[in-house]
């Protein structure tokens, strides 16, 4: 199906490698696994040239069943809103059947994010319905090489905090970091400097 000029269509899909680098089936248990899930699915859109330096996973919180994986897609699909978290979120809601991902019976859910997220991505986690954020990489990590974050401030996280969202920082930050750095050393794109 096609859209005309006036009434385009958006489609979002995953590249075609993520099959190889996420395991569906398994539970992820401890912070350092859903953590290494999200900084493999960075480095393998790092490899594979299918977008920027950042991955993002999300995952229910208690028995560790992995829900949607997202991927810096920007530049592949031509769409500035599609950074990580932003399509882990729209994966995650597809697959549950719900705009949020705390509705009723529905189990605690969690993001890990290879980076800090962004003024977007932040304004969209309090929307998701996710009541932890997990993050490797930090801000100043992505500002080496010179990706634009945006507005955020430690009011941000102050008041995602009073919403019930735990913030956890920098776990795996170097396993995360390096990923960034294989990005610049590549002269990977940066799009929005």
């Amino acid at each position: 199906m096609t859209g005309s000029p006036h009434h385009p269509i958006v489609h979002v899909e995953y590249p075609a490698w993520v099959d190889s680098v996420v395991d569906w089936e398994r539970s992820y248990v401890s912070d350092q696994e859903r953590m290494r899930l999200a900084i493999a699915v960075s480095r393998a859109n790092v490899e594979n040239a299918t977008g920027g330096p950042f991955g993002a996973a999300i995952f229910e919180a208690r028995s560790g069943h992995l829900v949607a994986v997202g991927m810096n897609s920007v530049v592949r699909l031509n769409n500035c809103t599609l950074h990580g978290e932003t399509m882990a979120f729209m994966m995650a809601q597809q697959r549950v059947g719900s705009y949020t991902l705390n509705g009723p019976n529905m189990p605690a859910h969690e993001l890990y994010t290879s980076c800090e997220p962004c003024a977007m991505c932040l304004g969209a986690t309090l929307w998701s319905g996710v009541q932890r954020v997990v993050y490797g990489a930090a801000r100043e990590d992505a500002s080496l090489l010179h990706f634009e974050e945006g507005p955020v401030f430690p009011e941000s996280y102050h008041y995602l905090e009073q919403r019930g969202i735990r913030i956890e920082r920098n776990v795996l930050r170097e396993e995360a970091r390096a990923v960034l750095e294989l990005y610049r050393a590549q002269s990977g794109k940066i799009y929005n400097a």
